[in-house]
């Protein structure tokens, strides 16, 4: 033990004996810039600003050339001397307009993210359903009056509302843990889509401060800290649709600002039925920071949506001329929700080597969903309406301490993060019940109380020798499931608890500042609802992932970026809540295999070209040949654009996206058709203002957005049918928009 001590001392002492480059890289309001690379030209070495500005890159000497670029930013050089070795240097970087050129692509885990930030900053996020488009190979339907959380696919994943995706919103989780309508319901309107900064991801379950849902990937979308100008904009289209947004800066001083930001949106749909939706929006920030020391960001957010659906409706309705595509069987559908956020970051630099980050969040929600799938399947009389509702508190903290620039033996450099946490989820009154016309309780199926705790501890490391980066990383979680029956006469209370241990290894090789290749390996894992927990005595209730991915990510030449990946993943054994009718389904083992590719191409100043391509065959391992398709998983899906910015007052984007037709069952003998579906917009600067045309559709595709195979009796029929029954898709829908800034 007194050795293991010894070497441990060691290492947290360790420094480079040569010289290194420090300092602080602000803008030009001396605000700190986070995630700047910084990269030796003679060296190789890298390294990147954290929260507070702050870099430390290792080995350097007199005359070398280091790179300093930033999306959004000019990228500066510098010829180190032997003062700036003496005393740490201040850099100020000059905004620029977004470029493919600003991005170095080094030994970092997420290297493709930062580089489709680029397609982000290009063509900004325009509505809440388009926030994780931006993902490539993630695909998102809406089936219930826009008011519901999207459905979402990747990696051949039929995700549900995010089962397999874990969703953040600045460390802020967004997944809803034994929800009222799914396992993982993950509802992002309440971020208001101006306010993305850009959208963190990655695929697989190989990141171990990504824990719950994180098997297909995770998706962190990170707020603007700060507001350039203030901003009034309006919406107005089809559909009597209307936007009305407000960002307003209120404090800017040298170590402070604080912005508020406002949306109202209004919408019919081009539904026969109206759907009557409304949101309204409102955050505001509050930023505190002192350049190299520390920040401090405070964010508060309060979302409240009410919407009618027609929900999905049967190809044999159409067929029979009972409705037509965009009409309802039953238009009493809908429902109403409300979230209210509360969010703490704190980032502490101890030194130029060691960081201690902590957030803390809060958030209070209710849900109410009124849904009819089956029309008159089990209840021939009063149909089969159904409400799901829950009030919810969600309550958690993280604290993370990061240590860098330590050196073992001759030239391996070290560094680590290890971090713990917890969240509690206390869940009143979660229920599903018969309902008719929403207002009659014909019969309640489950009522209950849900108290779910997760702590959870990760260590994450990584070892870089020459061009190589070695990241071996460890995360486990304990889960605690409560839940009390209230249907039973007598008290109910059921428990268990369980714990998941999830190690990582991630090699990358970077043959230089434009090129990496990388092998990703490591255990995910998703929860399953507390109800499945306590119905199945604590068994197959943390299902492991299990993922590889191979890749490269290259920078040929400055203006062209292209990456590919071939990936497996295997999922065991799990039990899932089935949160329309209040059972439990065994679900199998299942196997996917993929390949990726994606190019990014800056043709011009002006004009930025990107697509992506993903094909995945998933299948189900336990079941028979012909009886193993997995049901509404995409294998083959497309997305990409041509987007023009800088050219004179103009600016305009045309984007795609493609999903193959796909099985929707388990023998492939229903499809569910697939699409391709087509925007444009246009947008115009004068001075100050901004004029604006959005076209979603813009061929008018008749397209089925998303589509299940049910089985369900319409009112006139003797015995059930089981056919697609499908939300359709919005048709040529134009809106115009005008804003100003100051």
């Amino acid at each position: 033990m007194k050795y293991i001590i010894i070497v441990l001392l060691i290492i947290s002492n360790s420094t480079i004996c040569a010289q290194n480059l420090k300092g602080n890289v602000v803008d030009k309001t001396n605000q700190p810039l986070e995630d700047v690379s910084v990269f030796n030209q003679n060296t190789g070495k890298h390294s990147h600003t954290d929260a507070t500005g702050s870099f430390t890159i290792t080995n350097t000497s007199a005359q070398d050339s280091v790179y300093f670029s930033s999306l959004g930013y000019k990228t500066n050089l510098i010829k180190v001397s032997q003062e700036n070795l003496n005393s740490r240097v201040t850099i100020v970087m000059e905004e620029s307009d977004i470029s493919l050129n600003q991005v170095i692509i080094t030994s970092e885990l997420n290297a493709l993210s930062r580089i489709v930030d680029v397609d982000v900053q290009k063509s900004a996020v325009k509505s809440s359903q388009e926030i994780l488009r931006k993902v490539p190979g993630l695909i998102i339907g809406q089936h219930a009056g826009g008011g519901k959380a999207e459905q979402i696919f990747l990696r051949g994943f039929d995700v549900d509302h995010g089962t397999d995706v874990a969703i953040s919103v600045d460390g802020i989780p967004v997944n809803m843990t034994s929800h009222a309508h799914g396992q993982g319901y993950a509802d992002l309107h309440f971020v208001i889509p101006e306010t993305i900064e850009n959208v963190n991801f990655g695929k697989g379950p190989y990141y171990s401060e990504k824990g719950n849902f994180n098997t297909a990937g995770y998706v962190d979308l990170r707020l603007r800290k700060t507001l350039n100008k203030s901003l009034i904009s309006l919406e107005a289209g089809q559909f009597n649709t209307s936007r009305l947004l407000g960002m307003f800066n209120f404090l800017e001083s040298e170590n402070s600002n604080a912005y508020i930001a406002s949306e109202l949106y209004l919408t019919d749909g081009p539904f026969d039925s109206p759907q009557n939706f409304n949101r309204i929006n409102i955050m505001g920030r509050y930023n505190y920071n002192l350049s190299g020391d520390q920040e401090l960001n405070l964010t508060a957010s309060h979302f409240k949506s009410k919407w009618d659906a027609s929900g999905q409706i049967p190809q044999r309705a159409i067929d029979l001329g009972i409705v037509d595509r965009f009409g309802a069987i039953d238009d009493t559908e809908g429902g109403q929700t409300s979230r209210t956020n509360l969010l703490v970051n704190h980032t502490k630099a101890i030194d130029e080597n060691q960081l201690f980050k902590t957030k803390a969040f809060l958030s209070l929600y209710d849900f109410e969903l009124y849904s009819n799938f089956t029309f008159f399947l089990e209840d021939p009389v009063n149909g089969d309406q159904i409400r799901q509702k829950e009030h919810r508190i969600i309550l958690g903290a993280e604290s993370v301490f990061q240590k860098k620039n330590m050196i073992l033996g001759h030239d391996v450099q070290f560094e680590y993060e290890s971090g713990i946490g917890f969240r509690y989820d206390n869940v009143d009154d979660i229920e599903l019940s018969s309902t008719l016309n929403r207002q009659t309780t014909l019969n309640r199926i489950s009522l209950g109380d849900v108290d779910e705790i997760n702590t959870y501890g990760f260590l994450n490391a990584k070892f870089k020798t020459g061009k190589w980066t070695f990241n071996p990383a460890l995360r486990l979680d304990y889960f605690k499931f409560d839940y009390v029956n209230k249907i039973t006469e007598t008290y109910d209370n059921q428990s268990e608890s369980k714990v998941a241990f999830s190690p990582k290894l991630n090699t990358i090789f970077s043959v230089n500042r434009n090129w990496q290749l990388f092998l990703k390996s490591g255990i995910g894992f998703h929860s399953n609802d507390t109800r499945v927990v306590v119905a199945n005595n604590g068994k197959d209730v943390l299902p492991a992932a299990y993922g590889i991915d191979l890749g490269t990510i290259v920078k040929p030449t400055n203006r062209l970026a292209l990456n590919a990946t071939l990936w497996g993943l295997f999922l065991e054994q799990e039990f899932v809540y089935v949160g329309d009718a209040g059972i439990v389904e065994p679900s199998g083992k299942t196997r996917r295999l993929g390949v990726e590719f994606g190019t990014r191409y800056q043709a011009m100043d002006w004009l930025y070209l990107y697509g992506d391509i993903n094909y995945t065959y998933g299948r189900s391992t336990e079941e028979a040949n012909g009886e193993d398709f997995i049901p509404l998983a995409p294998d083959l899906t497309s997305s990409g654009g041509i987007l023009l910015k800088g050219l004179g007052n103009f600016s305009s984007a045309l984007t795609y996206r493609f999903v193959d037709n796909r099985p929707a069952n388990e023998n492939d003998s229903i499809i569910a058709e697939g699409y391709f579906v087509t925007d444009f917009n246009l947008n115009y600067n004068w001075k100050n203002w901004t004029y604006g045309i959005v076209v979603e559709n813009l061929f008018d595709t008749a397209w089925n957005e998303t589509q299940f195979a049910t089985e369900s009796r319409l009112f006139n029929e003797a015995s059930p049918i089981e056919e697609i029954h499908f939300t359709p898709g919005t048709p040529f829908y134009i809106r115009g928009k005008v804003s100003v800034s100051f």
